[in-house]
This record gives C-alpha cells, structure tokens and sequence, in this order.
C-alpha cells in the first residue's frame, strides 16, 4: 500500500493494472515457491488452483505481451512472503515510471478509514501518544495501575506496550515526534543546557495545560528567582482531557506555580475578568449556574454583554425522525425575524459529533437571510454567533453527556478523573451555551431527553422557554417512576413509553376515545379518566394499566390495556358493559 505512481491505472482486470501514461501493464501471480528433496524448486499454487493450468496461463500471458511488444511487470505470491513484494516491485517499476511514496500518515489514515485497524492497534495508538505527551515512565503505569487495581490485564498490556514503545522510539532515528518537542525543551532547561533570559512568562489558554508543558513553564521559573508566571484561562471551558489537559494544575495554581516570600510558599494573586462581550444576560446567567454546579469549578461573578428582552434559550422537543424538520423549524424562525436589508444573521449549529452535520448546503440554499455554519462543540472554542443551536442533546451512548467508556487503560496516561459525574461534560455543555450572542435552541429527544436538557428544564433558576405544545405532559412511569413520553408507533397511533426504555418496558396506548391522551386514575376512585372525558376501570394489577373488555374461551371478562406484560384481568359484571378497544396488536413504538 506504500507504492505510489504518478500516473492512472486503469481498472484491475484478472489481477492486472495497466498505468495509463507509461502504458506499463502490472500482473500478479498467485504462486509459491517450494523446495524439493534434491534442492530443485518449483512453482505451486493453492490447493484449489489447477497448478498445472495456472502455469499454462502464465506463460501465454506473457507470449501476448511478447507479441504486442508490451511491458510486462510481474509480482509474486512468494515475494510478499519473503517480506519484499513492495520493494521488489518499486525497483521493477523505476526505470519506466516516476515513484511518488505516500506519507506513512496517509496510508494509515485511509487504513483507518476502510476500518482495517482493530480496536487493540488503536488503543496501542493513543495509549503511546497520551504516553509521550504526558511525560509518563513504565515505572509510572505500573505504580498507577497497582493503586488503581486494574490487575493482570494491566500488567500484560504493559508487557506488550512496551516493546511497541521501544520499536516506535528506534524507528524515529534520532528525529522528535510532536509530544518530544516539549518534554526535549523541558530537559534542556532542567538541565541547563538551555538558560532562559525571561524573566516574565506569560501562558494563555491556561486551562488547557498539560503535565509537559507545566514541566516546561516550571523549569523556566526555577532558573531564576525573580521570574514571573502570569497565566490566562478559564477552568469553565476545560474540555481537553482527551488530549492531556489536567484542570488540576490551574484549580491548584498556587501550589504549582506560586511564589515564596516571607516563609509562606504558593504565593499568587487571582484577576477576576468576569464581563462576557459576547452573551446577554439570560444566556450568561443560566451557562454560569449550570457550570457552577460542579463545586470544584472556581467561583467567579459574571458581567453580560447585554440584557435580552424575550426568552433567550429555547428548548424544543423532537419525536423520532423528526429532526430536520425541527431544525428547519427553528432556522425558519430565526429567518423571517431578521430584517430584509439587513446583514445575514450568523446561525452556528454544534453538535458533539462530526457525523450529525445537516445537509448545509440545502439549509444555506433554504435560508439565504441566515448565515449558516456547523462545528462540533470541541472546534466551536473560540467562536461565537448571534443564534446557536445545539442538535442532538439526547441521552444515550452518543448523546451529551457522551456514555461512551474510555477503555480503563488509558487512565494510567490521562489526568487524574474528576469526582463530580459528567464535571467535564458539564464544562462542554457551558461551552456550547456560551457561543450564542442573543439565542440559544436546543433540540433534545422527546423520549430521550439529556439529563443536562432535563435539569436546564426543571430548575426555573435557568429561566427556559419551551417551545409552544412541544413540552410533553408530565405522566409518571408507575413502573419505575421515569416519565411517560408520547411517541407515534409504527402503527401510526400514538403510545406512551417510558423515557428509560433501555430499562423499563412499560408501553400505553393512548385513550381510544380520542386517540391522544393517556387515562390516569382519578383520586379517590376507581377509575382511569382522560381529558376527553371518557373513562375505564383501573387494572387491579399494576400502577397505569385499565381494563378494556376482551373475549376468551370462557367468555367475555376484562383485561389490562397492557396485555401481555400485564395479566390484570376481572369479571365483566351482569348487566354492564365495559369499553371496548381492538385487542393490542403492535408493540412498536
């Protein structure tokens, strides 16, 4: 896969290439080598190849490339087991056409994309950039896992990890890979092969340091007694544990990196900038107290840019598979309050992943009053627009917060976590809110909200709009006591599910009265009543189920809506007839 031309090849025809410009015609040839007992050797094929057959195809391939006087280049079975098929067929090939050797970097990330990597290779991967970037020893992985009591398979990680490592260091011949960079000009300094003549050190975008460029910065102070350290950051917008930043060293700036005078040591002062140019009041307010409920996070007032004379942040609730036209909703919305003549509004999109970016291109075309772009939440630092919506803020596996789990081996070479659960998370969520000038849209799942979606909602500190109708009536899950959340089935009616529906299997059927509401037990009777006025016996048997009137093999008698995950069920009393309702036949929803 190294081998590159500078010319195009036409389509592999029987194992063939022909390179169009040099008209070079390329034939592998599946044979082995195999010596006999008299030390002769002979071609063989595999064991479902007609060998002899083959052999006879061979040799007329190559009479009508004779014939033709054609260039015929050929490549081996037995060469690629020998470990020089590449090689042998770059000198075969270099006195008729121009190699061009792709990057290393380049195969390997269309390797990646064909998905020919397996998921060890990759954590081998990031486990030796964290490795590096970090500063870490073997010594230091061993001693971390046996606090941590990760156990044998830790052990016999390192075991592998560490000849990896060692090939991976010979193979740079002398040259420095991005993560040595700042680990060789800290040891320079620590040992003062370097002499910094700096005296005032200034580090911005403090809240994303890691150990290595701490050891960096720390050294140059150490070499002179007068030197100062003035660092700029917000720990808020810390998001890059991934990549080795450790909040810990800016939450514990003066114990890092502070003075000494008069006996006392970590000394330091703390600046306060507090004013925000960019969000109104409604949005800087609700960012700061959903970032601040994390204890740890550094306390600080806010000044906002401005104050919003309507509704700020705006939640929508979307139903399955109504995304686009949810997005397209609010984006319409946004169009027609800006002015004709007016400049196009900028409208940033975030997402937590790269691979729920809308179709841009329709929603420019669609809303030429707006000016549209997408990032993920991660590439947005530093941004900003006077409208931001958040897609996807759903619970889930990919939702936000992420439920992906980092293997626990990269714990050995990552920051030390952080107790308060999602603190980091919570910190990207601040980030997305913050981007926004003047409204913030978040559009989360009807059935499967983010938790962070579901307190920005409950708590009226945050001063949330909902968007109108789309607030989904509060029904508790007799279950389990999650909500019960309206969705369209396949079936085209309306259900109730549980919103924990990963863990509870309770699923309603709207009132078939109407075909929309959902019947409670009304205080103080026996009774499921709906909204619309109609109302059935409740099921003896669990919290939301009501019976309906079905027939069995010893007649009519009352069943639980809920049938079969309730078996509730009574007598049908003489003389009364109970609602009726088709029997359930669809559990899809």
């Amino acid at each position: 896969m190294g081998l590159h031309v500078e010319e195009r090849r036409s389509q592999p025809r029987n194992g063939a290439f022909r390179l169009t410009e040099s008209g070079i015609y390329i034939e592998h040839f599946g044979v082995r080598r195999e010596k006999a007992r008299d030390g002769s050797e002979r071609l063989v094929t595999a064991p479902f190849v007609d060998r002899d057959e083959y052999l006879a195809g061979m040799d007329w391939k190559r009479k009508v490339h004779a014939e033709h006087e054609t260039k015929l280049i050929e490549s081996y079975s037995y060469e690629r087991q020998e470990g020089r098929l590449l090689t042998g067929l770059a000198e075969k090939l270099t006195p008729h056409v121009t190699l061009k050797p792709r990057p290393v970097d380049t195969i390997y990330d269309r390797i990646v994309e064909m998905k020919q990597v397996d998921d060890f290779s990759k954590l081998i991967g990031t486990f030796l950039r964290k490795f590096k970037s970090g500063g870490y020893s073997l010594q230091d992985c061993e001693t971390k896992s046996d606090r941590m009591k990760l156990g044998k398979r830790a052990r016999a990680f390192l075991d592998v990890f560490a000849p990896v490592f060692e090939e991976y260091q010979k193979r740079l011949e002398g040259r420095i890979d991005f993560e040595d960079m700042t680990l060789r000009a800290a040891r320079y300094v620590e040992t003062g092969r370097y002499v910094s003549t700096f005296r005032h050190i200034l580090v911005d975008e403090f809240q994303d340091i890691s150990q290595s460029r701490a050891r960096l910065v720390k050294a140059l102070k150490a070499q002179h007694p007068d030197v100062r350290v003035f660092a700029v950051g917000d720990d808020w917008q810390s998001i890059f544990r991934f990549a080795g930043s450790d909040i810990h060293l800016m939450r514990h700036f003066g114990r890092e990196f502070g003075g000494s005078f008069d006996g006392e040591a970590g000394v330091h002062r703390t600046v306060d900038l507090g004013r925000t140019f960019r969000s109104v009041d409604q949005i800087a307010f609700a960012a700061r107290t959903f970032v601040l409920r994390n204890p740890a996070q550094i306390q600080k007032q806010i000044v906002p840019a401005g104050t919003a004379s309507e509704p700020a942040i705006r939640v929508v609730t979307v139903s399955k598979g109504e995304d686009a036209g949810k997005l397209n909703e609010a984006l319409a919305a946004l169009s027609a309050a800006v002015v004709p003549e007016a400049k196009p509004a900028p409208v940033l999109i975030l997402g937590c992943y790269r691979f729920i970016e809308p179709d841009m291109q329709g929603l420019r075309r669609r809303f030429p009053r707006l000016k549209i772009t997408f990032k993920t939440i991660h590439a947005s630092k530093g941004l900003e627009a006077d409208h931001v919506i958040l897609l996807n803020a759903d619970s889930g596996r990919t939702g936000f917060p992420s439920e992906i789990v980092d293997d626990p081996l990269l714990s050995l070479v990552s920051p030390e976590e952080e107790a308060y659960q999602n603190a980091e998370e919570r910190r990207v969520m601040y980030v997305a809110m913050t981007r926004a000038r003047h409204t913030l849209t978040i559009l989360a799942s009807n059935a499967r909200p983010s938790s962070f979606v579901t307190e920005l909602r409950k708590d009226p500190a945050y001063g949330i709009s909902t968007a109108p109708g789309a607030e989904p009536e509060a029904h508790v899950c007799g279950e389990c006591g999650g909500r019960l959340l309206g969705v369209t089935g396949q079936d085209g009616r309306i259900w109730y599910r549980c919103e924990h529906v990963q863990h509870c299997g309770n699923l309603l059927p709207a009132c078939p009265s109407c075909g929309t509401a959902l019947p409670r037990l009304a205080e103080g009777t026996s009774e499921a009543r709906c909204g619309c006025g109609a109302s059935y016996p409740t099921c003896p048997d669990c919290e939301d189920g009501w019976l309906v009137e079905r027939s069995g093999s010893f007649g009519k008698f009352l069943g639980c809506i809920r049938y079969p995950a309730c078996l509730g069920k009574s007598k049908v009393a003489k003389g009364t007839r109970a609602p009726n309702v088709p029997v359930l036949r669809s559990k899809k929803a």
